[in-house]
């Protein structure tokens, strides 16, 4: 099975989702993407339909948007 991703910016609202889908699913089944600090994967994460983050693409391809951190045009700058 693949990993799912989790997107995220580094906000509060992230990091704290980020613990609870770790905590969930286990740091082993999920990759872990701050594209605040890796803006090379924002075009990634948008051609996977993330809107804002944070947000989970499962093995399936559906992308989960969890609480409201930031829209994909905040990270962009």
């Amino acid at each position: 099975m693949s990993k799912s991703i989790f997107y995220h910016a580094g906000c509060s609202v992230c990091v704290s989702a980020e613990h609870d889908i770790i905590n969930l699913v286990g740091a082993e089944n999920v990759e872990i993407v701050n594209i605040g600090e890796n803006k090379a994967r924002i075009k990634e994460a948008e051609n996977a339909g993330v809107k804002s983050v944070p947000a989970l693409v499962t093995p399936n391809g559906n992308t989960l948007h969890i609480n409201f951190g930031a829209s994909m045009s905040d990270v962009k700058g």
